[in-house]
């Protein structure tokens, strides 16, 4: 980086770069797509919103978390948040549970029911991208931490979200 006029810039950003990275989030955004419109080959595999989708994987990294962190974690807000949980409680994916003296507090768990769905739809991702890429994984590595790396730096700087 350099200083600009009291602006720090990147050297490498151009209209080259600004356009390959432009192509990098159409395609992020193009694939995730493809990837919602498909059907599950296994009749057992469950579809979820895109929302009740985050919040099963962030259950998996946290298996009894109280809402407001789930909502932080995700980028929901608390009130859409609510609606998730009930969806997910009908579907039997989640249980909440009291944890606080008073009843008031719960905390979030995802229930083997949940964990199965979400294993198996991971298995139909995996076979149904790994097939569209002609099972070519010699850059497969590089991507993950390519992507890995924006995730991380999208979520960390994400607005905050009312409540």
């Amino acid at each position: 980086m350099t200083e600009d006029r009291g602006r720090q810039t990147d050297p490498t950003a151009g209209t080259d770069h600004e356009e390959r990275w432009a192509e990098l989030a159409d395609l992020v955004l193009i694939i995730g797509r493809e990837i919602q419109f498909r059907r599950y080959t296994d009749e057992q595999a469950v579809h979820l919103s895109q929302s009740e989708g985050m919040v099963m994987r962030y259950l998996k990294s946290d298996p009894a978390a109280p809402p407001s962190r789930i909502a932080d974690a995700t980028g929901l807000q608390r009130t859409n948040l609510s609606t998730v949980l009930r969806g997910l409680e009908q579907k039997g994916f989640i249980e909440r549970h009291a944890h606080s003296g008073d009843g008031r507090g719960v905390t979030v768990h995802s229930t083997e029911r949940g964990r199965s769905n979400a294993a198996l739809v991971r298995q139909e991702w995996a076979t149904t991208v790994s097939e569209a890429a002609h099972h070519d994984s010699e850059n497969l590595d590089a991507a993950l931490a390519l992507l890995r790396a924006v995730e991380h730096g999208l979520t960390r700087t994400r607005p905050q979200t009312r409540t």
